[in-house]
C-alpha cells in the first residue's frame, strides 16, 4: 500500500474530516502508543498503520483491504 492509498483508504473509510482527526489523534497500541501520523512519519508501512487502525476500529474484515487497493488472495 502506498501513502495515496492510505489516504484515500482513510477517506473513503471515514470521511475526510473524521480520518484526518484519527490520523493525528487515534494512538495506536500495537504500533508503541504513536499515532497514525506519528507511526508514519518513524517509517512503519501504510499497509501496517491501515491494518492497525482498521483493527482499534473495528472495520469489517471486508473493508480491511482499503480503497483503490487490490483485495488479498485468499
Amino acid at each position: 500500500m502506498k501513502l495515496s492509498e492510505f489516504r484515500t483508504a482513510m477517506t473513503t473509510e471515514f470521511g475526510g474530516a473524521y480520518g484526518r482527526v484519527l490520523a493525528s489523534d487515534l494512538v495506536l497500541r500495537e504500533l508503541g502508543g504513536r499515532t497514525p501520523n506519528e507511526a508514519l512519519a518513524a517509517g512503519e508501512s501504510p499497509r501496517t498503520v491501515w491494518l492497525a487502525i482498521c483493527r482499534e476500529t473495528d472495520v469489517p474484515v471486508e473493508r480491511r483491504h482499503g480503497a483503490g487497493v487490490p483485495p488479498p488472495r485468499l
